[in-house]
């Protein structure tokens, strides 16, 4: 997986001199759908000194956290913060809330293509240490997985994530695997996705996911998951389940470096987070109006495997 460095793109002062903001935007897309990281050699939003100093400091013991602090903008709520007074929680609110409105306008800017059409997802600060976290395996992040949210189908919708590495002394480490593509031979026709797949065919299938729709709508604890969003949900427990994939496939390392911001998709690219802390995260949700390359898209690689639709 290639890790293309963004050199004409720097805050501040966004687009260097010289460049064609709508053709280097389209090609950084492009590059990100096809499996890329892009990568940055700052970080390329507003972020203050203090604010870092603020979130560095939180890390304090594990029982006061979940496994990361979330934002969700569309509540402006964090969640994952235990304790602390009531202050403190109001600042982290207002520096994640802050740092996730400046993601927005950097792939605005960096990303044209997308701006119209991309939803928001959740933020995240993660202040632990990776390697060696206590955790059961399917919420493991040191193995190699592609993403999908069990309490947020995409529907077919690209998973485009931007990283910011706040630690002033560690790189974060990551290993990540070939394209979405070059994974799909090699699982796509285990035994539990083709009985995924058969769960939605004839009359009580549908049924059931009118049930599930109506339950949904009616403020039930219930998600009407999409035969693709079901595979991606299973496909990313039989990646972390596969011991010989974990230790023999060709993944390449990658140490991402102090107050540095790279992005990818997380859906397409295998990836494992191996060690580092103190990491910003900010989500989106890209939709197929808004692709440049959809054919790299994961739903588009199974659907052509499978010969059947799976966003429906």
């Amino acid at each position: 997986m290639p890790v293309v460095k963004v050199a004409d793109y720097a805050h501040p002062g966004g687009w260097t001199q010289g460049t064609d903001p709508a053709t280097r935007a389209r090609e950084y897309c492009r590059a990100l759908e096809e499996g890329s990281v892009l990568a940055f050699d700052g970080i390329p939003y507003e972020l203050s000194e203090e604010d870092l100093e603020f979130l560095r400091s939180q890390r304090q013991s594990a029982s006061r956290f979940h496994k990361n602090i979330s934002y969700r903008p569309a509540s402006d709520t964090v969640r994952g913060f235990e304790t602390g007074a009531q202050e403190e929680k109001n600042r982290l609110q207002e520096i994640m809330r802050n740092f996730s409105r400046r993601t927005v306008d950097l792939v605005t800017a960096l990303l044209a293509p997308y701006a119209p059409h991309m939803r928001l997802d959740y933020a995240s600060y993660r202040p632990f240490e990776e390697e060696g976290r206590d955790l059961p395996l399917k919420k493991r992040n040191d193995l190699l997985h592609v993403d999908s949210f069990p309490t947020r189908p995409t529907r077919g919708s690209r998973i485009l994530r931007v990283f910011t590495n706040i630690s002033t002394e560690q790189p974060r480490k990551w290993r990540t695997t070939p394209p979405f593509s070059e994974l799909v031979p090699q699982f796509a026709e285990d035994e539990s996705l083709r009985r995924i797949l058969r769960g939605y065919e004839g009359p009580l299938a549908g049924l059931k996911r009118t049930l599930l729709r109506a339950g949904s709508a009616a403020g039930l604890p219930l998600v009407d998951r999409p035969p693709y969003d079901a595979i991606m949900l299973r496909l990313h427990d039989l990646l972390k389940e596969d011991s010989s994939f974990q230790e023999n496939t060709a993944a390449e390392s990658h140490d991402f470096q102090p107050m540095t911001t790279w992005m990818v998709y997380t859906d397409g690219v295998g990836h494992a987070v191996m060690s580092g802390k103190y990491a910003l995260e900010q989500t989106f949700f890209i939709p197929p109006e808004a692709w440049v390359a959809p054919e790299a898209a994961p739903i588009r690689v199974l659907e052509k495997h499978y010969a059947r639709e799976l966003g429906a």
